[in-house]
């Protein structure tokens, strides 16, 4: 039993690893039917792009989720934050608008933020060359150093074992200590 949780310990921590040196996916394709922002606060970073669409928030999300879950025939475990819009002024860039902010990540390595400001004032109203949009849509992308995601990968693995061990022995302390007060014999 001891052996077996040991070896699936270890075959556990190998494919965390190989999980973690694998590529990225890099940063996700534009939405379709969309154009690429030219305004030169939106092409400050190569790691921002922003567009204006007609496509709605459940559309754009699923579009970002599908294009940076998976690279060739890698698919990689991907979930999604729901932040407050409020937060897009610190996550995405400084003095952005929002009606919505949400994260994709790969858990330990690259995330993107996906910011969208559909306009619900007549003073919002988006128009770019003569053509009203539904939305700007801000797509932030964080990559991460594969020597980092290593490192962290390791320590987290070592922590993991220590703690694991440490639990053990308090358990087996613990039913020793159990089994002596039973008994009316105690450690000396």
């Amino acid at each position: 039993m001891k052996n077996a949780v040991k070896y699936f310990f270890l075959l556990l921590s190998f494919i965390f690893l190989v999980y973690l040196s694998l590529p990225g996916p890099g940063f996700p394709n534009k939405l379709p039917d969309a154009i690429r922002s030219g305004e030169p606060a939106d092409m400050e970073t190569p790691l921002r792009r922003e567009y204006y669409t007609d496509i709605l928030r459940l559309n754009v999300m699923n579009h970002y989720l599908k294009e940076f879950s998976s690279k060739g025939s890698i698919l990689y475990p991907t979930y999604r934050l729901n932040y407050p819009p409020e937060e897009a002024q610190t996550r995405v860039r400084d003095q952005t608008r929002s009606t919505y902010l949400e994260e994709i990540v790969h858990p330990f390595r690259e995330s993107i933020y996906v910011n969208g400001m559909e306009p619900k004032l007549a003073k919002d109203v988006i128009v770019i060359d003569d053509k009203h949009w539904n939305a700007k849509v801000i797509v932030r992308y964080f990559p991460s150093n594969v020597v980092t995601r290593i490192i962290i990968g390791i320590l987290t693995i070592l922590m993991i074992y220590l703690v694991f061990r440490g639990w053990t022995q308090s358990l087996k302390d613990f039913v020793i200590s159990r089994k002596a007060k039973i008994t009316g014999f105690t450690r000396g």
